[in-house]
């Protein structure tokens, strides 16, 4: 770990990058790079209150061809992490133009500037979408890979496109990270998660409901075959999340002639709806009012990880266990009942 060298974090305003942003502080020089369509710049306010230090922040867009050659004409990197991306499923169903467009020319862009500028170590934020419905669970990263949304479509895509640029050329470092479901925040309560509108994931969404800005949660579907019908995810607390794209950076140093290499991260461990609501409910000591309704099309029943590839080769693990994902949304919901529109 080296503090002179200089990682530029793009989306880095978001929810994964601002705790991101936190880990890397101590032992890499940062400059993040958000467009502030789904973020906020508070939070890079917040995290420079949590860290006491001052971050270096440029407001622009990846697909801004012209921009990001200036960024790399003026500015030396030695390596970047790729957050910046639109990751609402059902919005990537509507409006499949403006994912594509942003996702994957966004990514095109990003990689011709970076190997304009002999910029070829990339921590890439790819999702568990990659792997559609689950042929076997646990998941290991040599499973076969499909999407069942645009959105999944995009990251597969911007795989695919990895894959071939590290076979392309050797030079390329590529550490692809496959997350599986955030949740939690910064243990301070001044960062975390700040949906826009509607929630797309569970966990903002109990928050909201305890918090009394929703009056109930859908759960959508009681009738998969799963412990309790409603549907298992890999949750894991951002914390950790943001702690693998340390160690993956650190790998990605520490070693040369990578190549594109996947890891998943993830607990290992299944958590139905019903189970994490009743969790955040008897951890927190609030009620969740919740009502049954239909399945979504597109969700599968249960998706794990299997995560010992990040364990043996990252020497990452996930630590923070179920309470603490429920004890810190909840600090940050009820500390910040709008999020970052105080």
């Amino acid at each position: 770990m080296n503090s002179n060298l200089r990682v530029l974090i793009t989306g880095g305003a978001g929810y994964i990058g601002s705790h991101t942003i936190l880990e890397l502080l101590p032992f890499y020089d940062v400059l993040v790079l958000d467009n502030l369509s789904n973020s906020s710049l508070e939070s890079i306010k917040r995290v420079e209150k949590i860290s006491a230090k001052k971050i270096e922040f440029i407001h622009g867009d990846i697909c801004d061809v012209s921009f990001l050659n200036k960024l790399f004409a003026q500015n030396t990197f030695d390596a970047v992490i790729h957050f910046a991306g639109l990751k609402a499923v059902g919005e990537s169903v509507s409006m499949p133009l403006k994912y594509y467009e942003n996702n994957v020319l966004g990514t095109i862009h990003l990689l011709n500037a970076m190997k304009h500028a002999q910029v070829k170590n990339l921590v890439f934020s790819s999702s568990a979408t990659v792997y559609g419905v689950p042929d076997a669970l646990p998941l290991t990263e040599e499973a076969p890979r499909s999407a069942t949304n645009p959105y999944g479509q995009t990251k597969l895509m911007i795989e695919n496109i990895l894959m071939d640029l590290a076979s392309s050329d050797s030079d390329w470092n590529i550490v692809n990270l496959r997350y599986f479901n955030p949740v939690g925040a910064h243990k301070s309560g001044l960062i975390g998660e700040n949906p826009r509108g509607m929630p797309n994931n569970l966990m903002p969404f109990i928050s909201q409901v305890a918090v009394g800005s929703r009056k109930s949660l859908n759960i959508f579907g009681d009738d998969y075959d799963t412990v309790d019908g409603t549907g298992v995810r890999d949750y894991i607390h951002v914390v950790d999340l943001a702690k693998g794209h340390l160690a993956a950076l650190d790998y990605l140093f520490a070693n040369e002639s990578i190549g594109f290499e996947p890891f998943n991260l993830g607990t290992g461990k299944g958590i139905s709806v019903l189970e994490m609501v009743k969790a955040f409910e008897q951890f927190n000591g609030v009620d969740v009012p919740y009502k049954l309704v239909e399945r979504r099309s597109g969700d599968v029943a249960a998706c794990y990880a299997d995560a010992s590839k990040a364990n043996q080769m990252l020497n990452w693990r996930a630590e923070l266990d179920l309470k603490a994902m429920c004890e810190d949304a909840w600090r940050w919901q009820s500390k910040n009942p709008n999020g970052f529109n105080q």
